[in-house]
């Protein structure tokens, strides 16, 4: 999917999300490329807070992404 459509399907996904998946588990938009997708990941997990929607545009190469969800570091 695009990113447009990668942000409808968070909000979806956050808006139907339990308040306790929430606390547990990072919803997050990342390029839809395997390779792409583990690099932000990784990059997102050092310093969450350092990453909105729009940081997953700058590691994607095709305008393609995705939303998953990873549970939080304790």
């Amino acid at each position: 999917m695009n990113y447009k459509e990668a942000v409808k399907h968070k909000k979806e996904a956050v808006n139907k999300a339990d308040e306790s998946l929430l606390k547990l588990y990072h919803i997050v938009i990342t390029p839809a490329n395997t390779d792409e997708s583990y690099k932000y990941i990784e990059d997102f997990t050092k310093n969450p807070e350092a990453f909105d929607d729009e940081s997953c545009k700058k590691y994607c190469t095709d305008d393609e992404f995705e939303v998953v969800s990873f549970k939080k570091e304790q």
